[in-house]
């Protein structure tokens, strides 16, 4: 659960603001998340492999150390770094008289000293990654080893689930947290009086780092109950002897049983060997990658889909993808759990029984092809100035003496029901307060009213936002992808279980820590950069700075972007039924159909086979 809070609720939804306290631009910010993963492709092989043999609720009592300080390190450039400064407001009106704005002027040159806290965040995520990597190895196994054979796959379901429960409770926290200013106390004037700041203000900054020591206190406090917990639960011995093993018989499961294998570095390589020779696990691994490429894309852009198709604010879209990502896929794990252990499945119904989810899940996919919406009229990107201007051209003859600023997106909606990329770029020349609701008046370029709004009689007006969609497929769309998500969840635990089940007892840690570090290579890792690149395709208007540098895209071709993601879903999903019908193909029970003991007698035959 906390790992889950930290990892993939707090340092998601905290992103954006550290961005703009630290000054730092997308890929940087990237680089932080992906850094949780580089930790732990580099030390999950080895951590699973020694670990295996050793005392792991001990190993789980240094993975909550790690966790903590990592969650701790995380939080420290925000008392490194002195007090925000909160800067001057910008104008937004028509400015047609007077000089330029005084922060206009290009400052690439500056290189802001704050910039260098990127290295702490990055060191913040890679002790998060030492601290979760036996968490999901070491941790899955002792669970296995501890409960009957039918029962593991609901015992790990449930773990699977309160991993996906933690980023639910970082969103609820983060979200609250960023309400309160960064520095608790609003910034005073020279007056000695507070500054009044909101929200809605462009420069309010929220409080991102209070979650991150909360779980470090939290987290730490487990150290203790983990360090006190046997090597063996008890019963472990009653259990290992009655479960029947399912290993995949490929001839090379012999070296592995013997006594001495896997004590020590130099079996390293012979261990890894027979594992990537094992077809059945290697379609397994190659399966679950290309379902998590396709999840963590969803999970990082789900959101921003959700705002840009059906026009919704940053944070409503956030709770929305919340709501329907994290449920969804904690009910499919846990499904897929009770379904596995009430059917009592073995190896090869299990692999059967993702093909089935798979498959659904495929097909509910095609939602992206009627359940998407056209773009609103943007003036300047999708359709000129009132027949004056230029397409993909945001300046015109009516707003071409107001100096507006390109870099300072703020949407307002027209009186003509066409939304514009600020007031100035708008015409507006003045704005009134009407019950604490700012509304823009003499603007030039809006053109014949459709509709009035605000108080006062004014021809042209305009209201901050965007212009509220006509498109109403919103609950349809997030019905099907609900169901979308249980279903492509609903493989996950029993991929882990069929991988517990198809290698030896003494290489299932092992094998646990091949999976994660070619999930990550191949899923969690590229995901979000291919998605990334496919919503950045169907940008329409790019955020141009002061020094004419491409920053952020602020408006999309909705359409284009459906598709796009789509494409990629189904073709994931293609590959995955393709290498589970594979694992199928592959999988070869043990000679015998009579129930084998999984314990080894102490001698055994060495011959090579």
């Amino acid at each position: 659960i906390f790992v889950g809070i930290v990892v993939n609720g707090l340092i998601n939804i905290s992103i954006s603001t550290i961005e703009k306290r630290y000054e730092l631009n997308s890929s940087l910010t990237g680089l932080i998340s992906a850094s949780y993963d580089i930790a732990f492709c580099l030390l999950s092989l080895f951590i699973s492999y020694f670990g295996e043999s050793g005392h792991k609720p001990r190993w789980l009592a240094f993975s909550a150390f790690m966790l903590g300080l990592g969650s701790l390190v995380f939080s420290l450039p925000h008392f490194c770094s002195g007090k925000y400064q909160y800067g001057v407001k910008i104008e937004d009106t028509c400015q047609t008289t007077g000089t330029t704005f005084a922060n206009a002027t290009c400052s690439a040159s500056t290189n802001s000293s704050l910039q260098k806290y990127l290295y702490v965040f990055i060191l913040g995520q890679l002790l998060l990654g030492v601290g979760g990597t036996p968490l999901y190895t070491l941790g899955t196994a002792f669970i296995d080893d501890s409960v009957p054979k039918h029962k593991s796959s609901l015992y790990i379901g449930i773990g699977h689930a309160m991993s996906l429960l933690g980023p639910a409770i970082g969103y609820v926290l983060g979200g609250q947290l960023l309400k309160v200013y960064i520095d608790i106390q609003l910034p005073k004037r020279q007056d000695k009086t507070y500054t009044k700041v909101d929200q809605d203000d462009p420069r309010w900054l929220g409080a991102w780092w209070i979650g991150f020591l909360v779980c470090f206190f939290a987290i730490w406090l487990l150290i203790i109950p983990f360090s006190c917990f046997p090597k063996r639960l008890p019963g472990t011995a009653k259990i290992q002897a009655e479960k029947v093993s399912e290993t995949h018989d490929d001839g090379g499961q012999v070296l592995v049983q013997t006594n001495n294998f896997g004590q020590n570095f130099k079996d390293f390589p012979m261990a890894l060997l027979i594992l990537l020779r094992n077809p059945v696990l290697m379609s397994l691994i190659v399966a679950s990658s290309s379902e998590a490429l396709v999840a963590t894309g969803f999970a990082t852009f789900l959101p921003k889909f959700i705002e840009n198709q059906f026009g919704k604010s940053s944070s409503f879209a956030a709770t929305l993808g919340g709501l329907v990502l994290i449920p969804g896929a904690a009910l499919g794990q846990v499904i897929s759990g009770v379904l596995v252990s009430k059917r009592k499945m073995d190896c090869k119904g299990i692999i059967k029984f993702m093909i089935g989810t798979c498959s659904v899940a495929l097909i509910l996919n095609t939602v992206f092809l009627f359940a998407k919406c056209g773009n609103e009229p943007f003036a300047g990107v999708s359709e000129t100035y009132n027949g004056t201007g230029t397409l993909h051209n945001l300046t015109a003859p009516c707003n071409a003496n107001c100096r507006c600023l390109r870099s300072r997106y703020y949407p307002v909606c027209g009186s003509d029901e066409v939304q514009y990329f600020s007031p100035c770029f708008a015409g507006c020349a003045s704005y009134r307060l009407n019950n604490m609701r700012k509304t823009y008046h003499n603007c030039s370029c809006i053109g014949k009213p459709k509709r009035k709004i605000g108080s006062g009689d004014f021809p042209y007006e305009a209201v901050p936002g965007k212009c509220p969609t006509r498109c109403k497929l919103l609950p349809l769309f997030l019905t099907f992808f609900f169901f979308a998500v249980v279903f492509t969840f609903m493989s996950t635990t029993p991929t882990t279980v069929a991988i517990l089940r198809c290698v030896a007892d003494k290489q299932r840690s092992f094998a646990l820590g091949v999976q994660l570090v070619i999930l990550r290579l191949l899923g969690t890792i590229p995901g979000p950069i291919l998605f990334g690149v496919a919503i950045d395709k169907s940008c329409t208007l790019w955020d141009i700075n002061e020094c004419e540098t491409k920053g952020v895209c602020w408006i999309y071709d909705n359409k284009k972007m459906a598709y796009l993601l789509m494409s990629i879903s189904a073709a994931c999903k293609i590959i995955t039924i393709i290498f589970v019908i594979m694992a199928v193909h592959f999988y070869k029970p043990p000679p015998s159909n009579k129930a084998l003991p999984r314990r080894i007698p102490e001698k055994i035959s060495a011959i090579h086979t």
